[in-house]
C-alpha cells in the first residue's frame, strides 16, 4: 500500500493537469467555437489520477457574426465539413462564406456539406427524393441519412451578375435550407439544405483540430441532427466562468494541502532520522 507522501505527490500531479484543463477554458472564454474541457477522476490506492479530458459539447451562445453567410446551431449536432483530401469532421463554429467560386467554405477552406433539393424542398438521392415526413421519421428514431452530401456552391453568372445564373439573392432559413430569391424577393428556390450531424456519444469525438472533430469508436456513427439554424451568427464557447472559476479555487487549495502533506512527511522523516543518528 502506498504511503501519505506519494498518494500526496500523485495527487499535486493530478491537480496540476486539472489546472491546465481549466486554465485553457478561461483563456478561451470568448473564443467562438470553443468547447469547455471537463476533466474525470479514476482512484487508485495511490490517490486520484486523471482519466480523460472530455469536451462540453452543450450549447453555447449566439454572438453577431461578420457576415449574413455566417450560421448559429441552436440544437444538438453539427454542421459538416470535408476537407481537400475527402476527409470529413464535424464543426459547431458556423464561421463559413462563399469563396470567389461560389464555393461554401469554412474558414480553413473546408466545403461546407449539404444536401441538393427539389422545388418542393426535399432532399435528392440520385434522381429519388426523400419526402420530409420520412426524414421526420429517421430524425426521430435517431438514425442516419444513407445518402452522401454535397459541396454548396453559389457561382455568379458572370453575364448578369445573377447567383446560378438567375437568383438576385439567397437566404438561409432556419431549417437550414438555403434559398434562391428573384423577382425582388417574391420568387423563392430551395436549393440545399445544410447537413447537420449528431452522436449518441458526442463528448467522445476526437478533436483533431481546434473547433473541428473526427467520429471515433466511443462516440459511435453520425445521425442526423436536429436544430434551428440562425443566419448571421456564430457560436461563442460555451464556458461556465463561474463554475471555472470555483474549479480553480478547489484546484489552488487541493495543491496547497497536498503540498503540506508533502512538507509535513519530510518533516517527520528528518526528525525520525535524527533520533536514530
Amino acid at each position: 500500500m502506498r504511503d501519505s507522501y506519494i498518494n500526496a505527490m500523485n495527487t499535486q500531479k493530478t491537480t496540476v493537469h486539472w489546472m491546465n484543463a481549466i486554465s485553457e477554458n478561461l483563456v478561451n472564454m470568448y473564443t467562438p467555437g470553443y468547447r469547455e474541457n471537463q476533466m474525470t477522476f479514476k482512484t487508485y490506492l495511490d490517490a486520484a489520477v486523471p482519466d480523460i479530458v472530455l469536451k462540453n459539447q452543450g450549447q453555447g451562445k449566439a454572438i453577431p457574426g461578420t457576415s449574413p453567410e455566417n450560421v448559429f446551431l441552436e440544437g444538438a449536432g453539427f454542421f459538416v465539413l470535408r476537407n481537400n483530401e475527402g476527409g470529413i469532421s464535424y464543426t459547431r463554429l458556423g464561421e463559413f462564406k462563399f469563396d470567389g467560386d461560389g464555393v461554401y467554405r469554412a474558414a480553413d477552406g473546408s466545403k461546407v456539406q449539404g444536401y441538393i433539393l427539389n422545388d418542393r424542398g426535399e432532399i435528392m438521392s440520385g434522381t429519388r427524393a426523400i419526402s420530409n415526413s420520412d426524414l421526420e421519421d429517421t430524425i426521430s428514431q435517431g438514425g442516419a441519412l444513407s445518402i452522401p452530401t454535397t459541396e454548396i456552391k453559389l457561382w455568379i453568372d458572370p453575364d448578369n451578375g445573377k447567383y446560378l445564373g438567375k437568383y438576385d439573392e439567397f437566404e438561409i432559413k432556419e431549417d437550414g435550407i438555403l434559398y434562391g430569391k428573384a423577382n425582388n424577393g417574391k420568387d423563392t428556390t430551395p436549393l440545399y439544405k445544410l447537413a447537420l450531424m449528431n452522436f449518441h456519444n458526442p463528448q467522445e469525438l476526437f478533436e483533431y483540430k481546434q473547433g473541428q472533430y473526427l467520429e471515433t469508436e466511443y462516440s459511435g456513427k453520425p445521425v442526423i441532427g436536429r436544430g434551428e439554424v440562425k443566419s448571421g451568427s456564430i457560436e461563442l464557447s460555451n464556458i461556465d466562468f463561474k463554475a471555472n472559476a470555483l474549479y480553480w479555487q478547489q484546484a489552488n487549495t487541493q495543491l496547497d494541502l497536498s503540498g503540506k502533506i508533502m512538507s509535513t512527511y519530510k518533516q517527520l522523516l528528518q526528525s525520525a532520522m535524527e533520533l536514530l543518528s
